[in-house]
């Protein structure tokens, strides 16, 4: 290990027994603990590294230990960390005249996570629908296969039952259509059409639900449905944002605009930050409306511009664009390799999942555990998709290594 990964006693001694026994078991966690990381790699607490193409979960925008993120929390801790939004916060004020200046945004509220960027913005989009269009009791619609958060309004939006069961009485108000299937999309609107629909609320790329990229067409139609209906188009770019999918957001991709989004997960490289970012003619909040104790503070304003700026300043868009075309390549020829095994390569930029075959036994989480023996990184997302979202520095070298070695990892599960 280099002098700059030596890991310190605290961290060496580690017990799981001890978390297990002061940690609420909420998370299936696999029996590695991460103690450091610099760039795209990780060490555990036994010294041994990984190429990590998680990211935190699409988190990490650029790696660990990055000297801009290092820089702007080192000086704005020592400056001021935390204040109230009762009072005037400079360092917010300069992150949202960067979003509204890189999107088709207006306006920003700031959190602490996805899921509470899309609290605000289902709270938004039911205002607008009671204060504007005088809808009384108004109906969101979300997609099957979606994931919009934990809460128990955004578990209510997530079209997937497993997130739900247990949680009832679910919130009132939401309603599910297929995934890029406009026909149930058109029924559905029909179906609420006297109740009155207040939002669509979608993914341009479902993440959780399988990376899984939204159809051009179905988009389009999408926006003109809006456009004609006064329906709001909300778009979740969770996981997509920030410059993940090749652009800074993933509604690019598809030539549509939405009239509310939501960031989160990298939009701070890591540091806890959420944002609902809306058009001008739907900002219907008001003081008292809604708020956030924690959201938009000095240091997560300060930490969320550095990396934005980074991204642009280093035309990192450009890296993101070149790495997933290689990782697309490599899976690709993997799908080949194993034609029973894998399907389908799919994806934008550096957020890829490669579909493994329905009827084989083999599971993305076998793949997943194989991989961490070997010192490899790698998501699922769902029980047959396998998910590439590193971080967004990631060289063309460390794409051949992991690639290579994600090849290893599936041949030794085939024998």
């Amino acid at each position: 290990m280099s002098p700059e990964t030596v890991l310190d006693n605290s961290q060496a001694t580690f017990n799981p027994q001890q978390f297990d026994q002061y940690v609420m078991s909420t998370y299936g966690r696999f029996p590695i603990a991460i103690a450091q990381g610099k760039g795209c790699t990780l060490w555990d607490t036994d010294g041994k590294s990984y190429l990590d193409l998680v990211a935190g979960i699409a988190t990490c925008t650029l790696g660990h230990a990055h000297p801009t993120l290092i820089k702007a929390v080192t000086e704005q801790i020592q400056k001021l960390h935390h204040v109230s939004n009762l009072y005037y916060i400079p360092e917010q004020g300069e992150l949202a005249q960067w979003l509204v200046e890189h999107s088709c945004a207006d306006r920003a509220f700031f959190c602490n996570s996805g899921a509470e960027a899309n609290e605000a913005a289902i709270k938004l989009a039911r205002k607008y629908a009671h204060t504007v269009r005088g809808i009384e009791n108004p109906v969101i619609l979300t997609a099957h296969s979606s994931f919009h958060g934990r809460t128990l309004a955004t578990i209510t939006a997530t079209g997937q039952p497993k997130y739900q069961k247990n949680f009832e009485p679910l919130v009132p108000g939401f309603a599910y259509v297929p995934y890029n299937d406009i026909t149930a999309l058109e029924n559905a609107i029909a179906q609420y059409s006297e109740q009155g629909i207040a939002a669509i609320l979608i993914e341009p790329l479902q993440g959780e639900g399988g990376v899984c990229p939204g159809d051009l067409d179905y988009f389009l139609r999408l926006r003109k449905i809006c456009d004609e209906t006064g329906i709001l188009l909300i778009f979740d770019e969770v996981q997509v944002g920030v410059g993940r999918s090749g652009k800074y957001w993933g509604y690019e991709n598809l030539g549509v605009e939405p009239d509310i989004f939501t960031s989160a997960k990298g939009l701070a490289g890591g540091i806890p930050m959420g944002a609902m970012l809306c058009k001008e003619f739907c900002q219907v909040f008001t003081g008292g409306d809604h708020a956030s104790t924690f959201g938009g503070n000095p240091l997560v304003c300060r930490t969320a511009l550095a990396v934005l700026q980074t991204l642009e300043a280093e035309d990192i868009l450009s890296n993101v664009i070149a790495r997933g075309e290689q990782i697309r390549k490599h899976l690709r020829a993997i799908a080949q390799q194993f034609p029973d095994t894998f399907t389908e390569v799919r994806g934008w930029g550096l957020i890829n999942g490669l579909q493994i075959h329905s009827e084989t036994d083999l599971t993305s989480i076998t793949i997943v555990k194989e991989a961490m023996t070997q010192g490899l990184l790698v998501a699922p997302a769902g029980p047959k998709v396998l998910r590439f979202v590193p971080p967004l520095i990631i060289s063309a070298a460390e794409v051949e290594a992991g690639m290579e070695t994600l090849k290893t990892v599936i041949e030794s599960v085939h024998n």
